[in-house]
Parts: structure tokens; sequence; C-alpha cells
């Protein structure tokens, strides 16, 4: 009976192992060269990652780490910045090796992406009795934009925008770009759809654009140079969207609304 109980329990942990694949020793080397995988955890944007106890990340970044520290069998190490900008600033210094950032030309010179693993949109939040009805409108001569300095929105509405007139937040991510907006009494303020959602739920006085200016494509990232890492990170962002990790993720963090991107290239 006692050896029954003990291949029995054999069995159960040799399951249990084979649950979670292992990555080659080329992706562990590249991935975690100080013996841990060091993630960048982007506080700024409450779509993907959110202060739990002691300020520990949850949501669906941080549990995205935690999951592939498994599979490199390292411990994780949590890198947090307030702001999209800050982690793309910490990637030529080293301080992390994979990093959750929208995909943008200006940030892939640094850092190699995989294919998206969420979509949310970029869009406006304005005064209720703004002039301000559509999108369209905001990009006009004399309009002033709030944004947060190296956000995803930041750059791509400084490729984009012809006419209106940018405004950055220099401190902070989203919250910083409201009170921007606020204090110096701009048009508009750009920026994820759910975050000026937040804010607009508590403030009767805005109302946010239906449309969207930018769709906002939320990858992983490790730093420029690290081959073996940026293959096996591809491969392991595309299974987590088809076996319903990224979604269970999100509904656990209670971003149901984000959008699981679709296979990538």
């Amino acid at each position: 009976m006692i050896r029954l109980a003990v291949a029995l329990a054999l069995l159960s942990l040799l399951g249990a192992c084979a649950t979670v694949p292992t990555a080659p020793a080329a992706a562990v080397a590249d991935l975690a060269p100080t013996g841990k995988l060091r993630a960048a955890i982007n506080f700024g944007n409450s779509v993907l990652a959110q202060k739990g106890a002691e300020g520990t990340p949850q949501g669906v970044s941080g549990d995205l780490s935690r999951e592939l520290a498994k599979r490199l069998n390292v411990p994780v190490e949590f890198v947090t910045f307030e702001a999209a900008g800050k982690v793309f600033e910490a990637a030529a210094q080293g301080a992390w090796d994979i990093g959750f950032v929208a995909i943008e030309p200006v940030r892939a010179q640094a850092i190699e992406f995989t294919a998206p693993y969420v979509i949310i949109d970029g869009t406006y939040m304005v005064q209720k009795d703004s002039a301000l009805k559509e999108v369209a409108d905001v990009d006009k001569p004399g309009i002033r934009i709030a944004v947060g300095l190296g956000s995803a929105y930041d750059l791509y509405l400084t490729r984009t925008i012809k006419n209106a007139t940018i405004v950055r937040a220099k401190v902070g991510g989203g919250k910083a770009m409201i009170e921007l907006w606020l204090n110096d009494k701009l048009d508009a303020a750009a920026g994820v759809r759910q975050q000026l959602e937040a804010y607009a739920k508590d403030h009767a006085d805005v109302r946010i654009m239906s449309g969207a200016f930018q769709e906002i494509k939320q990858a992983m990232g490790t730093p420029k140079g690290r081959t073996a890492a940026a293959a096996y990170l591809r491969t392991f962002i595309e299974e987590m969207k088809t076996n319903g990790f990224v979604a269970d993720a999100l509904k656990r963090s209670n971003q149901e609304d984000a959008q699981v991107a679709p296979p990538g290239g």
C-alpha cells in the first residue's frame, strides 16, 4: 500500500513538471544573465499592472513574468516604474531582462518585441461641454493636447498630429497627464481608454470620446541583441494567448474589456 502511494505521488509530481515546459539553455542565458529574471513593470498602465499587497505587481504583466520565470527555472525580480517612458530609458542601462510596453518604432531601436498580447485604445478625454466631439476634431490649429512624456500615445501623436500642439507631462504616467490637462486648462487629454474612463466615472464634468486615435499594441520585449531570448519570447507569447492564459489574467485583474491580441506573425 505504501509503495502504491509513493508511486502515485511520483506520477503526480512528474505530471506537474510536464505541464511547465522548460526553456532552451540559450534562452535562459539570454533572459536571466544574472541568475534571475528581471521584469520591468509599468504601474502607469493600470490595464497591465496593479499594485497588490506591499506593492507586489498584480495583473497580466506580473502573471506573465511569473509564468516565464517558471519556464526558465529562475526567480523573478520585479523592477517597477510609473511610466512606460521610464521603462524604455532603463533598457539602455541594462536594468531589466523583459519589459511590457507598446510597440513603437522609436522603442524598436532598443527593444526586440514579440507580437502584441493585448490591444487597447488610445483616445481623448475632454470637458463635457467641449466643442470637440470626434477624434478628428482634435487635430486643429490652437488645440492643445496633454500627454504623458514618452508614452505610446505621445510617440504616436508626435508622428501623426499635424496641426494641434502636444503638451507633455514631464513626471509620472496617466495621473500626471490628467493633472496637466486640468491645471493648464488644455483642450484634450490623450490616454489609454480604460484609465480615462476610470477617471470619468467619478467626474461628471468630463467626457470620453467613443472613437480611438490609436490601437495601442502591448507586447513583451527584451533588450536588443538577445537573439535567443527574443525568439523564445515570441513563441511564449503566442502560447499564452492561445491557451487562454492572457485572457484569464485580464479577468482576474478586472480588465476584461481589454482585447487579447490575435495570433501574431
